[in-house]
């Protein structure tokens, strides 16, 4: 009994360890792999390898994977307009670009994320997304799904249940999608709210949705029994067998250069200074003593710097000196709450040891580093 527990647990009937140096050429037509890994910047590189080194000519691929709690926003969103990025901190909620287009998303692990490789002449996402539901309601035929026209699945008609993305290159192409399982909706809608005011920018917006776990509907499904669903009818398409190969993402032996692609997109300079260039507008109203205190900003921001700053302070609130430091300091620097900390810090030096200006200049930057 305790065998068979172990069993069911470890859910041999449908993986397959093949070889590392020879698994990627040992199936023809198509293959099933699944990361080991919930680290969302690794599985999102092992997305950029297999588009960049396979084959798609010869075998086609589903990739399934899950991350631990993060926000994966598309190629040319703004981190800013589309999420909180103080709770993101707070909570310590990774946050990831992808390299495809879309709109952003949550992920933990209730959530489910498919993607499908191609060659760019075989790229259909609608045949994708009608696999999935097939997927479903041959595990569930009670439930009522189906695809859009935006190629979004819907649950019962108006629950939002998946989203999709996509990256065509010059001969390959591949399409991912989320399923909603189990995943923290309290999480989901409050770090996919942003708090911060007087943006404006050209950054593709995402369109809110309202969402749902299948595990709402159906408290018997697991992310597990929707994974291998989704893999035998993947395996009866391309008539393979129904074998799920499990892949280490941080294995360098079976994906070369894996480990440059995923500290990649970690990098400051990849997941915020790929932003579009937008900017900020917006009045700080500061409480100060028994008044409150209206303080305009006014910002551009470029590669996710401050190209240009401008603070209107009431006359003689703070020494002009001090005042035009700290819009050089800002100016070319990170937009950025700890790069600014650090700025607003060292310039603390150059404040007059007045307890009255330490407690104007301390309030302006607590407000500034807020706008971040």
């Amino acid at each position: 009994m305790v065998l068979q527990t172990l069993k069911n647990c470890l859910w041999p009937s449908c993986v397959l360890r093949a070889p590392k140096a020879c698994f990627w050429s040992a199936a023809s037509g198509g293959l099933v792999i699944q990361s080991i890994s919930n680290d969302v910047y690794q599985n999102l590189a092992v997305e950029d390898w297999i588009h960049d080194h396979m084959d798609l000519e010869k075998q086609q691929v589903l990739f399934l994977w899950r991350n631990s709690p993060a926000v994966v926003i598309g190629r040319h969103q703004n981190p800013w307009q589309e999420c909180n990025l103080r709770l993101l901190r707070q909570k310590n909620i990774k946050l990831a670009r992808r390299r495809s287009g879309g709109g952003t998303v949550y992920h933990d692990l209730g959530n489910i994320n498919l993607t499908f490789f191609t060659t760019r002449k075989k790229y259909e996402r609608m045949e994708n997304l009608k696999l999935v539901v097939k997927a479903l309601k041959a595990l569930r035929p009670q439930l009522d799904v189906q695809v859009t026209d935006r190629y979004d699945i819907l649950l019962d008609r108006q629950y939002k249940i998946s989203g999709t993305a996509a990256k065509l290159g010059r001969t390959s192409a591949y399409h991912h999608c989320t399923l909603l399982c189990n995943a923290d909706k309290f999480v989901l809608s409050s770090v996919l709210k942003s708090p911060y005011k007087g943006l404006k920018s050209n950054a593709t917006p995402s369109v809110p949705a309202s969402v749902k776990n299948l595990f709402e509907e159906d408290p018997s499904l697991t992310s597990e029994m929707l994974l291998d669903a989704i893999a035998k009818e993947y395996a009866v398409k391309h008539q393979i067998d129904h074998r799920i190969t499990l892949i280490n993402p941080a294995d360098e032996t079976l994906l070369p250069g894996i480990s440059n692609k995923t500290k990649e997109l970690q990098t400051w300079e990849w997941v915020y200074g790929k932003t579009p260039k937008f900017s900020v507008s917006t009045c700080l109203n500061m409480a100060y003593k028994d008044s409150v205190l209206d303080v305009k900003v006014n910002m551009d921001v470029k590669h996710g710097r401050i190209e240009v700053c401008n603070i209107d302070l009431p006359e003689q609130w703070l020494p002009p000196g001090l005042y035009s430091e700290l819009v050089k300091s800002l100016t070319g620097s990170k937009f950025c709450p700890n790069e600014t900390t650090s700025l607003v810090t060292t310039l603390l030096r150059l404040c007059p040891q007045d307890d009255e200006l330490l407690s104007r200049w301390s309030l302006l930057c607590e407000n500034m580093i807020r706008l971040m």
